[in-house]
């Protein structure tokens, strides 16, 4: 028997205003997913393609102009409290210290907010057990100009987790990064995921990034955007990095680059049909 999904968007349409709306001017069109739970997912595809409106619908940010879009069982008409995001800027508050900044949604959204300061030692040492699993143990006295960008990166994911979501948002996160911190962060974010088991919706232009962490990759066509091509990684788990340097590995990357070197030379065209299962 099918277990029920986690994620299921049931042909989500959505234009930005109702002037596009009446003119059939969509950002994303037929949009259908099915995630279960515990999953990891990446959607990559070309710049202005949708991807940053496929996170706002899955947050709750946005509601669709045709379809739903169901998270946990529950239709979502508005902002969701069982997520975390963090984007490619970690945007800590520079006045605040490392511990200070990943309170901070503890601080100011209910539930937590009435039981913070009766509970913020528990909080506190909840906020430190975290910075220690992502190497940060000793920065919590910290500001944010006294860490690296890749401290701060671990320091704003630890922040969107502090409050145990059921699914962490990520838009281009390690994008600003250079190349060996961003892997030490995949391998951060590896072992946050497999030991508490969110869901992750992954959107990045990476896809070495896409093919290393996640369970299926996703394609979206240029705008508007709707999914083209859905590819499982089937990769034994847990990934190492010396995977990256495998044929296997490098064959998927490959082919998911043909995917979107396609929709680029459709030179703007719409890219419709069924989606394509990769083999």
């Amino acid at each position: 028997m099918d277990t029920p999904s986690f994620v299921d968007f049931h042909d989500v349409w959505l234009a930005y205003n109702d002037e596009l709306l009446a003119k059939g001017q969509y950002a994303v069109e037929a949009i259908d997913l099915k995630v279960g739970e515990g999953e990891f997912i990446a959607i990559v595809g070309p710049s202005g393609c949708g991807k940053s409106t496929f996170m706002k619908l899955a947050t709750g940010l946005k509601r669709p102009s045709r379809g739903t879009v169901i998270i946990g069982g529950q239709e979502v008409r508005g902002p969701l409290k069982i997520t975390g995001m963090a984007f490619q800027a970690p945007s800590l508050l520079p006045w605040r210290t490392t511990l200070a900044n990943v309170l901070l949604p503890l601080e100011i959204v209910e539930p937590w907010r009435s039981s913070f300061r009766s509970r913020r030692a528990e909080y506190a040492e909840k906020a430190r057990a975290l910075l220690a699993s992502v190497g940060l143990a000793g920065y919590e006295d910290k500001y944010p100009w006294q860490l690296s960008g890749g401290m701060q990166q671990r320091a704003s994911i630890c922040r969107a987790l502090i409050h145990e979501p059921k699914m962490l948002l990520l838009d281009e996160p390690f994008g600003a990064l250079d190349a060996f911190t961003r892997e030490e962060l995949w391998c951060a974010l590896r072992d946050l995921q497999a030991q508490r088991k969110f869901n992750v919706i992954l959107v990045t232009h990476d896809l070495r990034e896409s093919v290393f962490l996640a369970d299926t990759v996703y394609v979206m066509s240029r705008s508007p955007g709707r999914f083209v091509v859905r590819r499982e990684i089937d990769l034994p788990r847990p990934r190492d990095l010396e995977i990256t340097y495998t044929p296997v590995f490098t064959d998927i990357v490959h082919e998911l680059r043909g995917h979107i070197g396609a929709i680029r030379r459709e030179s703007g065209k719409p890219v419709g049909g069924p989606a394509e299962v990769a083999p």
